[in-house]
């Protein structure tokens, strides 16, 4: 038997940020009084390595000299309480894959077996109650149990190969109350009426069902996958008289007559909710008032096509677009469930073959600031749901490379019910690049990608129920676990169009698993689930069937193509196993170990289960009109200064920075406009722009997307909320430049479960005041998702319309939301509001269209619409981006309509001496005031600073989400003297085009921006996928790039997460690939013979620094003193803007600037603190090597947050060689064109890739 070694790896107590944070959490937040320490460790058990290499894996992989201390056993103290967590078996573990894989790339050799743990070790006189409090804290038993401390006996599993599948016996016979029954104990999702039309179905075949056919029928129908409640017929409609109702029955009548008109009088197609909701596109199709939408059998997400220009050639391009919920996996498992709802999302128009260039996140909870001993039985804690959900989401997009451009948390009590959590996507490719055709017969399909394990078994059916707390206790395995760099893969192989160009259609494995991502491709299929790769041995045919397991595609190709499409996933180190076949009959089979487990006619899986039936009944809507409340916080209030900071620190009012920043906002060289504005970056944008991902071209043509919704206005009437919703997206995506009458909507519906008429009439009721809007705006939605489960006991979310609308603009003239100078007037544009408090939308269109032409003639210098916190909240936060004050015309009226909701409202800076009159001619403006340089504000006799007003506004959520850390000190002498290079550094020989050699390891994701940067600059990149599926694969990856290094005369090693950051540390995959002896050789050859270069950013530092070709020249092992960077002090991932000065130019890559130049950079790690003796950090100075640093907005370096994003001493920002050919940096310099970051002010081109180029010439 190979022998088990465990080592444990705890960080030294200058690195500690992780432990240090559980400790002031469970202190402080869970009132752990006699807590004196908190130690964390990573455990590893490791098996298949002999003595030699677990030593070189310990120090190479496991650990890092620098940060890490190591320790061969673990001996508590009297007064120190030891226990260890673990994942449940059968979760995936990103930790112990790559552990395994960078082990691998040491001993070329199979993957040794790696078991990771993390050990606590609780010092201070602690109670069994304290311990038992903590334990239940740390681990969520959901995905995680307490892990033995003894060493085991094998890593191995011992599975036992699962037997025949069962049939059914007994089932054709069962009476109804027996199939009731039956239902229960299986916790199936349809109903009873489905089981019994199962039973009629199979009765006529005489046979009895398998258990897999009866999961699989379940799956199929479930309302996750077949949106069976919004297929419910509603036979009767009720809406109750009332004077807010009276435009609900003018709503209901008008879509029976638009019903008419689509379908014809004598229609007697079924009135449900899913009609009700595609209704109005329907009818501007019909009127020929919709011409851009891409249409086919294949529906992967709402599709357009957009001319663009790209380098002035007018191409034709789809753009797709897709919302999409995790409520349910996130409230059980909020990282894993957040993490896979961007996943689920990304793949959906992924599978249409576009590449995803920039995501959304729109979140619902409750307050996560309530103490958590009001955590309802059976449910995680506020605080860690919206914590843990924002790591997981982030952390999937920052991985696979995927721009966050905008986010936002709504908050609301009824949320404690069930989460919300949505992520909205948009992706585009080049028309001619996508291909869709029917399968024929013949046809293969090919399962591409990860392998299947039991993760998000019954996620389908799982989202579809309502939950008690027994049934949460017992759904862990309907988790789906995201792996973000197998998703990376599969983005990268649908961006090549010759591989595209092969794909007849594509399914996403998405809820349903195989079930549904291969069964809805084709409607004869004959699938042989042996052939179903997976991740460990013991699933049995139901499993496969149904397991939702993630970052995996269906593609249907032509058989002939098989060799052509497998070579070009193994070129991107994917799996690719044929699994099924396309047949003639229409019907889906499914086989596994020789056995037919499932055999159904398409006509009955196609229906859908049993026609359901239900009556809606529209409540009268009590109380006063919501447009005219004003906060209760504000009510509170004596006076008027109070009345504003009040408002200010309402949580859906406040800064949501300290949250937002944890996602790469900047990723794909397309971002046109940053989550927060100005030259304090304080004033959050309307939502989210990006350039549409054009390889090997330029263009100004972006896409738009903005949301819009209201928790509050949905609780008093779902009618006007989703009113609201609707209308606040348009104004806000008018505000960023969108045109008004080309807008293309995707809804996301989120109520709870619906049982009663009047449950069913919230739902109804809120369709019809989204198509309120989008009627009179004559403006489609194309697309939607809903979520019908919000239900927990009795509680029940908000019944939410979420508007996702999307717009295509000239990025170049984008408009941002800060006021831009002072001396500016300031107008607002009001929606008046019609009786039943329905609102004016011919005013509204008439207003917005105005708008849009003034922003295209570029008269608008800033623009943001009124939300929550009314107009005195949008003053206030576009203010604040460039610390401007704000004066309001005196004397200011009704001073109490700055706080109430202002729908369909929008507030426009134009310069200071514009005739106001002819600019807005026939529109009822209101001018507010102007703009000032002072940083007050000033409103009648009320004034306000700017410190209070920013105290205000950032404080609430500070301590959930912090945005800024404390107790940093400024060494004195951190402004070291620059050094000026005295000669023109110049290669010894020239060449017209450098050759420039970009590896890309599992987890990177700046390639394509690093190629393109390179060449623009002139340089021929080569990007190059190291492969590492197989021992034969590395070997021939080792092979290729020492080719690839000796053809090269630069390394590019760009950023991204390789190996997903894992073990504990990032670049380590990077690094362990680059000591081979091999790589070595050609790395130090290109350096000490050819006099090449090396460029590293971000996760490229990173492993230059752990190599030791920084700040050393070469490569070397490292000393427990080698400089590194690690942990950002604020302990979480950091997305901004910096500004950083040169401090030394005495580089090629920084021969075209000049010290003491400073540039705005886009900075994006989790670790990027650099670290290293005082003594060596000034050595470093004196010879030129630190190239640039973090400083403050006067220029001068720091260790203040935000201004040094991660606490690096010395603000070190960037690092070269001693003799300066060797550089690295954590800003991403690669991820700016012109036309980017149009809201960031300064200088941001640092010419890195024209003077590493010019270094050859």
């Amino acid at each position: 038997m190979t022998s088990i070694r465990r080592v444990y790896v705890e960080k030294k107590e200058a690195f500690a940020v992780e432990a240090k944070g559980l400790w002031a959490d469970l202190a402080h937040n869970l009132l752990i009084k006699n807590l004196r320490s908190v130690r964390i460790l990573a455990r590893y058990d490791v098996m298949g390595l002999s003595a030699a290499e677990f030593k070189q894996a310990l120090t190479l992989i496991l650990s890092e000299p620098p940060v890490d201390k190591v320790l061969t056993n673990l001996k508590p103290a009297k007064d120190e309480h030891v226990f260890a967590v673990e994942l449940l078996p059968g979760q995936y573990d990103q930790r112990e894959d790559f552990a395994e894989q960078c082990i691998q790339l040491i001993t070329q050799k199979e993957k040794p077996v790696v078991a990771a743990a993390k050990v606590y070790v609780l010092q201070g006189r602690l109670s069994k109650a304290d311990i038992a409090k903590i334990k239940h804290y740390c681990i969520n038993p959901v995905e995680a149990r307490e892990a033995a401390l003894e060493l085991p006996k094998t890593l191995e599993e011992t599975l036992t190969e699962p037997g025949a599948v069962a049939r059914m016996a007994g089932f054709l016979k069962l009476t109804r109350p027996q199939v009731a029954a039956l239902q229960q104990q299986l916790g199936l999702a349809m109903s009873v009426e489905d089981l019994l039309w199962c039973q009629t179905y199979f009765k006529k075949l005489q046979r009895e069902p398998s258990i897999t056919e009866i999961r699989v029928l379940d799956t199929y129908w479930s309302d996750h996958c077949r949106h069976t409640t919004f297929m419910t017929c509603l036979d009767k409609v009720e809406i109750a008289d009332g004077p807010f109702n009276t435009p609900i029955q003018a709503a209901f009548a008008k879509y029976q007559a638009d019903r008419d008109f689509v379908y014809g009088k004598n229609t007697t197609r079924p009135m449900t909710l899913m009609d009700l909701a595609s209704i109005i596109t329907k009818k501007l199709k019909k009127q020929k008032l919709v011409k851009d939408l891409d249409e086919s059998e294949e529906i992967n997400a709402c599709s357009i096509v957009v001319p663009i220009k790209v380098d002035g050639k007018k191409e034709n391009w789809l753009v797709m677009f897709k919302n999409e919920t995790h409520n349910h996996p996130t409230e059980i498992e909020p990282f894993g469930g957040a993490a896979t709802c961007l996943g689920g999302a990304i793949r959906d128009p992924l599978s249409g073959r576009s590449y995803v260039y920039q995501a959304m996140r729109i979140t619902g909870a409750a307050d996560p600031r309530v103490a958590i001993e009001a955590t309802l039985p059976g449910k995680l804690p506020q605080r860690k749901l919206t914590i843990g959900a924002a790591a997981g989401y982030s952390a999937y997009g920052n991985q696979i490379g995927l721009a966050t451009g905008y986010v936002h948390e709504y908050y609301h009590d009824r949320f404690v019910a069930k989460r919300m959590e949505v992520g909205g996507v948009i992706g585009a490719a080049p028309q001619e690049a996508v291909r869709r055709e029917r399968p024929a017969a013949g046809d293969i399909v090919v399962l591409l990608g990860g392998r299947t394990g039991r993760d998000g078994i019954g996620g389908a059916t799982g989202s579809s129920k309502e939950h008690t707390v027994e049934s949460l206790a017992t759904c862990g395995a309907e988790v789906q676990k995201g792996n973000p760099p197998t998703e990376r893969k599969i983005q990268r192989l649908f961006r090549d169009p010759k591989v595209t160009l092969l794909i007849k259609r594509c399914n996403d494995f998405g809820a349903g698993g195989v079930s549904v991502a291969i069964g809805e491709l084709a409607d004869g299929l004959r699938i042989d689930l042996d052939k179903v790769t997976k991740k460990y041995a013991g699933l049995d045919g139901t499993e496969l069937a149904i397991s939702e397991s993630q970052e995996r595609m269906a593609v249907v190709i032509a058989a002939k193509d098989w060799t052509k499409f497998k070579r070009a996933a193994a070129k991107e180190n994917l799996e690719a196993t044929v699994v099924a076949k396309v047949t003639a009959e229409p019907r889906l089979i499914m086989r596994w170990h020789g056995q037919e487990i499932v055999n159904i006619e398409r006509a009955f899986l196609d229906t859908n289960g049993v026609a359901q039936h239900a009556k809606a009944k529209v409540a009268k809507i009590k109380g006063t009109s919501a447009w005219d409340k004003l906060p209760a916080a504000v009510q509170r209030t004596k006076k008027l200064e109070q009345a504003w900071l009040a408002n200010l620190r309402r949580l859906n009012v406040c800064s949501e920075k300290g949250l937002c920043e944890r996602f790469d906002s900047t990723i794909g060289r397309g971002t046109v406009e940053m989550p927060f504005g100005g030259k304090y970056q304080m004033t959050p944008t309307e939502g989210m722009v990006g350039r549409l991902p054009v390889l090997g071209g330029t263009t100004t043509t972006a896409s738009v997307m903005a949301c819009g919704f209201n928790p509050d206005v949905a609780c008093w009437s779902p009618f006007h909320g989703a009113m609201y919703a609707v209308t606040e997206s348009i104004v806000r995506a008018v505000a960023l430049g969108a045109d008004p009458d080309k807008l293309r909507f995707s809804l996301q519906e989120y109520f709870q479960k619906l049982v009663k008429a009047g449950d069913w009439g919230q739902p109804l009721a809120a369709l019809l005041g989204a198509n309120s809007v989008l009627d009179a705006m004559q403006v489609p939605a194309i697309g939607g998702k809903d979520s019908m489960s919000g239900t927990f006991m009795d509680k029940h979310v908000p019944p939410s319309l979420l508007s996702f609308a999307v717009g295509i603009i000239d990025g170049d003239k984008a408009v941002s939301s800060e006021f831009k100078t002072a001396g500016s007037q300031v107008v607002f544009l009001a929606c008046p509001v019609l009786e039943g408090g329905v609102l004016d939308f011919a005013a509204l269109r008439t207003n917005l269209r105005a708008v849009h032409k003034l922003i295209t003639r570029g008269k608008v210098l800033s623009a943001a619409a009124v939300k929550e916190g009314g107009i005195a909240a949008a003053v206030s936060t576009m203010c604040f981006g460039n610390a401007l004050g704000f004066s309001f015309v005196k004397p200011f009226p009704d001073p109490e309509c700055l706080f109430t909701l202002q729908p369909g409202g929008i507030l426009l800076e134009v310069a200071a001496r514009t005739d106001l009159e002819k600019m807005f001619k026939d529109l009822d403006y209101l001018l507010l005031g102007n703009t000032t340089a002072d940083g007050n504000l000033v409103i009648n006799d009320c004034e306000l600073t700017q410190q209070e007003l920013l105290a205000a506004y950032t404080d609430t959520l500070e301590p959930i989400f912090p945005s800024h850390t404390t107790g940093e000190v400024t060494p004195p002498d951190i402004d070291q003297p620059l050094t000026y290079s005295k000669l023109p550094l110049t290669a010894p020989v020239n060449i017209a085009k450098p050759r420039v050699f970009i590896p890309v390891f599992p987890g990177i994701n700046c390639e394509y921006d690093s190629a393109q940067a390179f060449k623009a600059a002139g340089a021929k990149p080569e990007i190059f996928v190291v492969r590492n599926l197989t021992p034969q694969a590395v070997e021939e990856s080792i092979e290729a790039m020492v080719k690839g290094i000796n053809q090269s005369q630069i390394i590019m090693i760009p950023g991204g997460f390789s190996a997903g950051d894992e073990p504990d540390g990032s670049g380590k995959f990077i690094a362990t690939m680059l000591r081979n002896p091999r790589i070595a050789a050609a790395v130090q050859d290109l350096l000490q013979v050819r006099d090449g270069l090396i460029l590293g950013i971000c996760n490229g530092f990173q492993a230059l620094i752990k190599l030791g070709l920084l700040p050393y020249g070469e490569i070397r092992p490292l000393t427990a003193t080698a400089p590194t960077l690690t942990f950002n002090n604020i302990g979480r991932h950091v997305s901004q803007m910096v500004y950083t000065r040169v401090v030394s130019n005495k580089s090629p890559w920084l021969a075209g600037v000049e010290p003491g130049e400073i540039f705005a950079i886009p900075v994006s790690h989790g670790e990027g603190r650099f670290y290293a003796p005082v003594p060596a950090i000034k050595k470093l100075f004196k010879a030129g090597q630190i190239a640039t640093q973090y400083v403050d907005l006067s220029g001068k370096p720091t260790l203040e947050s935000p201004y040094n994003p991660n606490g690096s001493l010395y603000a070190v920002e960037g690092l070269t060689s001693p003799d300066g050919r060797v550089l690295g940096k954590m800003g991403h310099s690669e991820r700016y064109v012109p036309g980017l970051f149009r809201n960031i002010y300064g200088a941001k081109d640092q010419q890195l890739f024209k003077s590493g180029v010019k270094y050859f010439k």
